[in-house]
């Protein structure tokens, strides 16, 4: 299946594509999930997923923030998510969000949070590597927003 890169949306009326995001989103002065709308979804998507990853984080694959899976399609907003869907494991193997929390002096960090558009259901709750490996062949459309946020 050709992927397509065109349509699929992930928005925030919380920051803007490369904006910093606010303290109230951090992982140790409030940890609360951004706003985010999906818009564009392709036909034939089975399932969403969404992903918050930083890969400037100094681990040797940077640390995933989130993994949220079993999205319906039909998903334009994502508020109140982690009651409404799956949370798999964050990078330190908790089932929740972790927002970001660089290291002191360590720079601007780059939040990605990704949607993909799938075309078959994730089973289960796996890590984002897990994710990848199992289901990378089945993704339609994938999108991102980006925020920054530096300690």
């Amino acid at each position: 299946m050709p992927l397509n890169i065109k349509d699929l949306k992930i928005e925030s009326p919380d920051f803007k594509m490369l904006g910093l995001m606010d303290d109230r989103h951090a992982g140790d002065k409030g940890n609360v999930i951004p706003r985010l709308m999906i818009s564009g979804v392709p036909s034939g998507t089975v399932e969403l997923a969404v992903i918050c990853h930083d890969p400037d984080a100094p681990l040797a694959h940077g640390f995933t923030h989130w993994t949220l899976y079993n999205v319906p399609p039909s998903v334009t907003n994502l508020e109140n998510a982690e009651e409404r869907y799956t949370v798999g494991p964050n990078g330190a193997g908790q089932h929740s969000y972790f927002g970001p929390q660089p290291p002191a002096g360590h720079g601007l960090h780059h939040y990605y949070f990704w949607v993909y558009a799938l075309d078959t259901r994730v089973d289960g709750t796996p890590t984002r590597e897990q994710f990848f490996d199992r289901y990378g062949a089945n993704v339609i459309e994938q999108a991102r927003l980006v925020g920054t946020y530096k300690n």
